[in-house]
């Protein structure tokens, strides 16, 4: 789960100086083991989301396991897409989007709502242009092990205190079944979501034919890695 300076100075192409740049004045979260720092790679994610930075993909594998991980394809296929959510505020329209995602009987929808809205309130999840990824730190584990992603279009543009100011009209919310795939689709699903095109389709909204075709076409030379 963690990485040291070297490895991601290594993926990201980057000298270490930078590396340590970014932890002692850009905020990247780390910690100090043995006097050197280590970076936890959901707090990498949620870093470099937030400041439109690109990091490669394979960074957020976990021990370098890539056979049988979910597609973001297959995942919004399996949670869905919904169009004019309701809603006014972030907990109103996450209310919303919890009432849509297939949980497994033992997960409590309002402990999920809740756990949702205290991560918001540690960071927005908005990755700006009025998307957000509302999730938790540790995976929500969907029903018989498999990954879902609910993509809603918000009927009311709502502030979830993104960093460019603008309000979200658009939620990405992720249900896992481990730590592995939690990493996977949202490091896959950031990746996709920093090609222009596929911004200016989901704005507009796109028809969910339309939307399933760019995401394919989109992760095709990822998969073929």
């Amino acid at each position: 789960m963690f990485l040291k300076v070297t490895e991601l100075a290594s993926v990201a192409g980057v000298d270490e100086r930078t590396v340590l740049g970014w932890i002692k004045n850009m905020g990247l979260p780390a910690h100090k083991q043995d006097d050197r720092y280590r970076i936890n790679r959901v707090d990498l994610l949620e870093w470099a989301t937030n400041h439109d930075m690109t990091i490669p993909p394979e960074i957020y594998i976990v021990n370098n396991e890539t056979g049988r991980l979910a597609t973001v394809s297959g995942a919004i296929r399996k949670g869905g897409i919904f169009y004019d959510l309701p809603g006014d505020t972030p907990e109103s329209a996450l209310r919303e989007v919890v009432s849509r995602l297939a949980l497994p009987p033992s997960l409590d929808p309002e402990f999920l709502l809740q756990t949702l809205l205290a991560r918001e309130t540690l960071g927005s999840t908005a990755l700006g242009n009025g998307i957000a990824i509302p999730h938790v730190r540790n995976p929500i584990v969907g029903q018989s092990g498999e990954s879902a992603i609910s993509l809603c279009f918000l009927k009311n543009p709502i502030d979830f205190d993104a960093v460019d100011g603008k309000p979200v009209t658009i939620l990405f919310t992720l249900v896992t079944p481990n730590v592995k795939e939690h990493l996977h689709l949202l490091a896959k699903l950031a990746f996709l979501l920093h090609d222009h095109p596929f911004q200016e389709l989901l704005h507009r909204p796109g028809g969910e034919d339309e939307i399933m075709t760019a995401i394919c076409e989109l992760e095709e030379p990822i998969l073929r890695r």
